[in-house]
């Protein structure tokens, strides 16, 4: 088992098993009773969130299991990529809360699909409310779902492997959640940070929030479980580093820039909601203290198409995006480097090159 199909139906599989598995061990328990519409309804809304994705986190865990020279029992592995996609379901339901996004991948984010729930079955009290709380109960069971199936992927590993991995797992957490906070607080400590200082605060956001957690941590937790020296660990680290710091900065243009037909949010989303990114951070150092003032005034606000549409011409004006653009490239390229030096065999190198592409060049 290798080939890219292969992995995802694998993933996908295993995901089926384990919400199968759930909703046994829920049908079991009498305290729960099954078959309560209100308990299916979380079930049902937990199972929406698994679906669809190009699965990126599992496969750089799987390749990440390869380079350690594993090619054998792949059932911790993909034990190891299911657990990455639940986390990965549990960051974004709690992220479309925290940043009031409407839609994930073109349909309704949780938090308002069960706002649309409460409002369907005339239940009493806001039905915004309950979507908010709903959601985050949402994430917080897939958290805990995440953490059930990694405990699986261990169980086959030796107790020093199994610490090694654990240890990684949480850094992983750690990391997206201060990464998360530090966004947030960009959001609302920009006018007390000085103005030299956007740009770091931008890039470490990026550092944490998703280049580590979606690339690098990945990487080295399938290494983790293959029992990987060292030298391997020392490699995958030297490509997840910049090449998840180049998918956060295209992601960071598709929140500004992306076509809502293809990325399934609105236009122009991260100027919506806001985000103080690289491509902001790049702007305001091109503009007078007037300019600066009215991108600031706008940026979060609820702007029109037109509004939208000049906001996005400012960031090409003052060379933001052709920044961004050229840093990705860069960062790109350091991880196609670090690949080939990294002396892996040849279906590896080959799979993580196209990973590159798959993460770096992604639709407008």
């Amino acid at each position: 088992m290798s080939t890219l199909q292969d992995i995802i139906t694998d993933i996908s599989e295993r995901l089926e098993k384990f919400l199968q598995d759930r909703r046994d061990e829920v049908a079991r328990d009498a305290a729960l009773d099954a078959s309560d519409p209100v308990v299916e309804l979380m079930l049902e809304h937990a199972a929406a969130t698994l679906a669809g994705g190009k699965r990126l986190r599992a496969r750089f865990a799987f390749w990440g299991w390869r380079a350690a020279g594993a090619a054998s029992s792949p059932e911790s592995v993909i034990a190891l990529g299911a657990a990455l996609e639940i986390f990965q379901a549990a960051a974004l339901v709690h992220d479309d809360i925290v940043d009031n996004s409407d839609t994930r991948r073109g349909a309704p984010s949780a938090w308002r699909a069960l706002e649309a729930a409460h409002r369907e079955r005339g239940w009493s009290g806001s039905a915004e409310e309950f979507g908010r709380t709903g959601g985050i109960l949402l994430g917080d069971l897939l958290l805990g779902w995440s953490d059930d199936l990694f405990e699986e992927a261990l169980e086959a590993l030796s107790p020093g492997a199994a610490r090694s991995a654990r240890a990684q797992y949480a850094r992983m957490r750690r990391d997206v959640t201060l990464g998360q906070f530090l966004d947030v607080a960009g959001e609302a400590a920009w006018p007390a940070t000085p103005d030299e200082l956007h740009a770091d605060r931008a890039q470490r956001v990026a550092v944490l929030k998703s280049a580590r957690y979606s690339v690098q941590q990945p990487l080295l937790l399938g290494a983790r479980i293959a029992g990987a020296g060292a030298g391997v660990l020392d490699s995958l680290a030297a490509i997840g580093h910049p090449l998840g710091l180049a998918f956060q900065l295209r992601d960071d243009v598709l929140g500004a820039f992306g076509n809502p037909e293809l990325t399934g949010k609105p236009a122009g989303d991260d100027l919506v909601e806001g985000k103080r990114t690289l491509l902001i951070a790049y702007a305001r150092e091109e503009l007078d203290p007037a300019e600066r003032a009215a991108l600031d005034a706008r940026l979060g606000g609820a702007l029109s198409d037109d509004e939208i549409a000049r906001m996005q011409e400012l960031l090409r004006g003052t060379g933001a995006l052709d920044r961004v653009e050229n840093e990705i490239a860069a960062y790109a390229q350091q991880a196609r480097d670090a690949i080939s030096a990294a002396g892996f065999d040849e279906a590896t190198v080959a799979e993580l090159q196209e990973l590159v592409t798959a993460t770096t060049v992604r639709v407008f």
